[in-house]
């Protein structure tokens, strides 16, 4: 196909829409980050990319910890508001009914309208440019019971999660394969039911 070429930019596209809360049960806030994304599998890492200026910018760096919340599509407008207004001047946990809800490992408190939650200790602050980048532990990943089957099997297409391409939001869409599904064998037709 022929393709038009631009200058390097953020363009990796979908890429999640989490609030990442930090603080303290006494004193919560949040922000909404699409800069983040798994580093390692073992042990199991992840990171966020922050601006200095911030808010929250401050106390992640110095609590060292923080929580990714992963929010569903529904939750679109409050994602939203949490990366536009600041928490210096308003509490916008409550502006917008967000509940914090205690972590189990780190003070940093989980959005309790989050389906999966991740603790997360950092490890490393990466000085990039525009952002600095938060490496991470994560500590533990905390999920929704309703959204695990009868054999404790994680259902995540049911958490109705969003994305972000580009400037916009994304609902998350159907199922169309599992990982590995292009070299697994087809399975036999059962021959019980075969057409005579």
């Amino acid at each position: 196909m022929e393709k038009t070429q631009w200058k390097g930019g953020t363009l990796l596209s979908p890429v999640p829409a989490v609030l990442v809360s930090c603080g303290t049960m006494e004193k919560p806030t949040a922000l909404t980050i699409a800069w983040t994304g798994i580093t390692c599998s073992d042990p199991p890492k992840t990171y966020i990319s922050v601006r200095r200026e911030r808010n929250s910018y401050e106390i992640i760096k110095k609590s060292g910890e923080f929580v990714i919340n992963m929010m569903p599509s529904s939750f679109v407008r409050q994602v939203d508001y949490c990366g536009i207004k600041s928490g210096k001047t308003e509490d916008k946990l409550a502006k917008m009914k967000l509940v914090p809800q205690e972590s189990k490992l780190i003070s940093a408190p989980q959005i309790a309208q989050s389906p999966i939650s991740m603790e997360c200790r950092i490890t490393d602050i990466i000085p990039l440019g525009s952002h600095d980048m938060f490496m991470a532990d994560i500590l533990a990943v905390n999920v929704a019971n309703s959204l695990l089957d009868e054999r404790g099997r994680l259902r995540i297409e049911q958490a109705g999660l969003m994305a972000y391409a580009h400037g916009s939001y994304f609902a998350l869409g159907k199922k169309i394969g599992s990982f590995g599904f292009s070299v697994k064998p087809k399975r036999p037709k059962n021959p019980k039911y075969k057409k005579n």
